[in-house]
């Protein structure tokens, strides 16, 4: 799916693999390889074609809402008791 998404981004902008490889320092097969979705290709190698793609931005973007983990978290939080007025 990443791959894919990858592969429309470079396309629209009408670059050729070798292009996106020479601009992020890899060959031309492992763009390949990653527009194909193989998992064996290192993330820093996505990382960089990214970058090469103009979509570093995007990068932020990653497990920026994480409700599963905020739901947790707020489960963990202790709720403050008031202490008692001794007087």
């Amino acid at each position: 799916m990443v791959g894919e998404q990858i592969r429309l981004t470079r396309l629209r902008r009408n670059l050729s693999i070798a292009q996106i490889a020479e601009r992020a320092t890899c060959s031309p097969i492992t763009v390949s390889r990653i527009e194909k979705g193989v998992p064996t290709v290192a993330i820093g190698i996505y990382l960089r074609v990214l970058y090469a793609l103009q979509l570093g931005d995007d990068i932020l973007l990653l497990a920026k809402e994480d409700a599963m983990g905020k739901a947790l978290q707020d489960l963990c939080l202790k709720k403050r008791e008031r202490a008692s007025k001794k007087g």
